[in-house]
Protein backbone atom coordinates (compact mmCIF):
# COMPACT_ATOMS: atom_id res chain seq x y z
CA UNK A 1 0.00 0.00 0.00
CA UNK A 2 1.60 3.52 -1.19
CA UNK A 3 1.51 6.39 1.35
CA UNK A 4 -0.65 9.41 0.35
CA UNK A 5 -0.81 12.93 1.81
CA UNK A 6 -3.31 13.67 3.95
CA UNK A 7 -5.78 16.41 3.93
CA UNK A 8 -4.68 19.65 5.58
CA UNK A 9 -6.85 22.44 6.79
CA UNK A 10 -5.38 25.67 6.09
CA UNK A 11 -4.98 28.38 8.97
CA UNK A 12 -7.45 31.82 9.32
CA UNK A 13 -5.46 34.40 10.46
CA UNK A 14 -6.33 37.99 11.57
CA UNK A 15 -5.78 41.04 9.09
CA UNK A 16 -4.92 43.57 11.83
CA UNK A 17 -3.09 41.64 14.13
CA UNK A 18 0.12 43.02 15.60
CA UNK A 19 3.12 42.64 12.72
CA UNK A 20 4.67 39.66 14.74
CA UNK A 21 1.26 37.69 14.65
CA UNK A 22 0.85 38.97 11.49
CA UNK A 23 3.64 37.89 9.76
CA UNK A 24 3.39 34.53 11.39
CA UNK A 25 0.08 33.85 10.18
CA UNK A 26 1.14 34.36 6.94
CA UNK A 27 3.50 32.05 7.11
CA UNK A 28 1.80 29.59 8.73
CA UNK A 29 -1.00 29.66 5.76
CA UNK A 30 1.68 29.51 3.22
CA UNK A 31 3.31 26.75 4.66
CA UNK A 32 -0.14 24.78 5.15
CA UNK A 33 -1.11 25.42 1.39
CA UNK A 34 2.10 24.01 0.00
CA UNK A 35 0.74 20.42 1.86
CA UNK A 36 -2.97 21.14 0.90
CA UNK A 37 -1.41 21.09 -3.25
CA UNK A 38 0.12 17.77 -2.02
CA UNK A 39 -3.17 16.57 -0.57
CA UNK A 40 -4.55 13.34 -1.88
CA UNK A 41 -1.53 12.60 -4.06
CA UNK A 42 0.29 8.98 -3.94
CA UNK A 43 4.25 9.31 -2.96
CA UNK A 44 5.05 8.53 -6.75
CA UNK A 45 2.98 11.76 -7.49
CA UNK A 46 4.45 13.38 -5.32
CA UNK A 47 7.86 12.31 -6.45
CA UNK A 48 6.35 12.74 -10.25
CA UNK A 49 8.50 15.79 -12.08
CA UNK A 50 6.00 16.99 -15.13
CA UNK A 51 8.11 19.37 -16.80
CA UNK A 52 11.60 17.81 -18.14
CA UNK A 53 14.17 18.57 -18.06
CA UNK A 54 13.28 20.54 -14.81
CA UNK A 55 13.58 18.77 -11.53
CA UNK A 56 10.44 20.33 -9.89
CA UNK A 57 8.38 18.18 -8.32
CA UNK A 58 5.90 18.32 -5.21
CA UNK A 59 8.21 16.27 -3.18
CA UNK A 60 11.18 18.17 -4.08
CA UNK A 61 9.15 21.37 -3.11
CA UNK A 62 8.47 19.80 0.16
CA UNK A 63 12.24 18.41 0.67
CA UNK A 64 13.17 22.49 -0.33
CA UNK A 65 10.80 24.22 1.98
CA UNK A 66 12.53 21.94 4.72
CA UNK A 67 15.78 22.88 3.84
CA UNK A 68 14.83 26.91 3.67
CA UNK A 69 13.31 26.74 6.99
CA UNK A 70 16.42 25.02 8.76
CA UNK A 71 18.88 27.13 7.19
CA UNK A 72 16.78 31.00 8.20
CA UNK A 73 15.43 30.26 11.60
CA UNK A 74 17.83 27.49 12.54
CA UNK A 75 21.26 27.68 11.06
CA UNK A 76 21.64 31.56 10.13
CA UNK A 77 19.29 33.24 13.04
CA UNK A 78 19.26 30.56 15.99
CA UNK A 79 23.21 30.67 15.75
CA UNK A 80 23.97 27.62 17.37
CA UNK A 81 21.41 25.37 17.12
CA UNK A 82 22.18 22.05 16.59
CA UNK A 83 20.78 21.81 12.68
CA UNK A 84 23.23 20.45 10.01
CA UNK A 85 22.11 21.23 6.27
CA UNK A 86 20.16 18.98 4.30
CA UNK A 87 20.16 16.74 1.14
CA UNK A 88 24.00 16.51 0.30
CA UNK A 89 24.82 19.91 0.02
CA UNK A 90 27.73 18.71 -1.30
CA UNK A 91 26.17 17.71 -4.29
CA UNK A 92 24.98 20.98 -5.04
CA UNK A 93 21.69 23.89 -4.39
CA UNK A 94 18.88 21.78 -6.08
CA UNK A 95 20.04 18.39 -4.19
CA UNK A 96 16.55 18.64 -2.70
CA UNK A 97 14.82 18.45 -5.93
CA UNK A 98 17.13 15.76 -7.01
CA UNK A 99 17.60 12.93 -4.65
CA UNK A 100 13.89 11.84 -4.91
CA UNK A 101 12.88 8.24 -3.16
CA UNK A 102 8.97 7.80 -3.28
CA UNK A 103 9.60 5.33 -0.37
CA UNK A 104 10.63 8.71 1.61
CA UNK A 105 7.73 10.43 0.71
CA UNK A 106 5.77 10.29 4.00
CA UNK A 107 9.40 11.17 6.46
CA UNK A 108 10.07 14.05 4.07
CA UNK A 109 6.46 15.06 4.58
CA UNK A 110 6.36 14.52 8.37
CA UNK A 111 10.18 16.15 8.87
CA UNK A 112 8.97 19.32 7.09
CA UNK A 113 6.15 19.93 9.55
CA UNK A 114 8.68 18.82 12.30
CA UNK A 115 10.91 21.81 11.24
CA UNK A 116 8.19 24.11 11.32
CA UNK A 117 7.93 23.36 14.95
CA UNK A 118 11.77 23.44 15.13
CA UNK A 119 11.77 26.89 13.36
CA UNK A 120 8.98 28.42 15.41
CA UNK A 121 10.51 27.18 18.57
CA UNK A 122 14.04 28.47 17.51
CA UNK A 123 12.25 32.26 17.35
CA UNK A 124 9.69 32.17 19.74
CA UNK A 125 9.88 35.34 21.96
CA UNK A 126 12.36 36.97 20.05
CA UNK A 127 11.84 40.18 18.58
CA UNK A 128 11.65 40.67 14.77
CA UNK A 129 14.56 43.53 14.84
CA UNK A 130 16.88 41.05 16.25
CA UNK A 131 19.53 40.77 14.48
CA UNK A 132 21.64 38.23 12.49
CA UNK A 133 25.13 38.47 10.13
CA UNK A 134 24.52 35.95 7.23
CA UNK A 135 26.87 36.71 4.53
CA UNK A 136 28.77 39.91 5.79
CA UNK A 137 25.22 42.01 5.93
CA UNK A 138 23.19 42.49 8.96
CA UNK A 139 20.00 41.24 8.96
CA UNK A 140 16.68 40.59 11.27
CA UNK A 141 13.92 38.06 12.13
CA UNK A 142 11.57 40.39 10.15
CA UNK A 143 13.44 39.88 7.19
CA UNK A 144 12.99 35.83 7.22
CA UNK A 145 9.74 35.45 8.17
CA UNK A 146 9.06 38.16 5.07
CA UNK A 147 11.68 36.15 2.86
CA UNK A 148 9.65 32.81 4.10
CA UNK A 149 6.65 34.89 2.56
CA UNK A 150 7.52 35.24 -0.24
CA UNK A 151 9.53 32.21 -1.03
CA UNK A 152 6.51 30.19 -0.22
CA UNK A 153 4.12 32.01 -2.11
CA UNK A 154 6.44 31.55 -5.08
CA UNK A 155 6.97 28.04 -4.31
CA UNK A 156 3.04 27.75 -4.31
CA UNK A 157 2.60 28.94 -7.60
CA UNK A 158 4.64 26.18 -8.83
CA UNK A 159 3.12 23.34 -6.57
CA UNK A 160 -0.72 25.26 -8.59
CA UNK A 161 1.48 23.94 -11.82
CA UNK A 162 2.93 20.71 -11.49
CA UNK A 163 -0.40 19.62 -9.47
CA UNK A 164 -2.33 20.84 -12.43
CA UNK A 165 -0.31 18.46 -14.81
CA UNK A 166 -0.31 15.25 -12.21
CA UNK A 167 -4.05 15.14 -11.97
CA UNK A 168 -5.65 18.78 -13.03
CA UNK A 169 -6.84 20.02 -9.91
CA UNK A 170 -6.59 23.58 -9.69
CA UNK A 171 -7.10 26.62 -7.35
CA UNK A 172 -6.64 27.84 -3.74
Amino acid sequence: MTWIAPEVVRPEGSLVAPERELLAGYLDFYRATLLHKCAGLTAEQLAERPAAPSTLSLLGLIRHATKVERIWFRIHFADGSPAEPLFAPELGKDADFELLDPVRAQAEYEGLIEEWALSDKAVAGRSLDEQFTFSGEVSSLRMIYLHLIGEYARHCGHADLVREHLDGVTGA
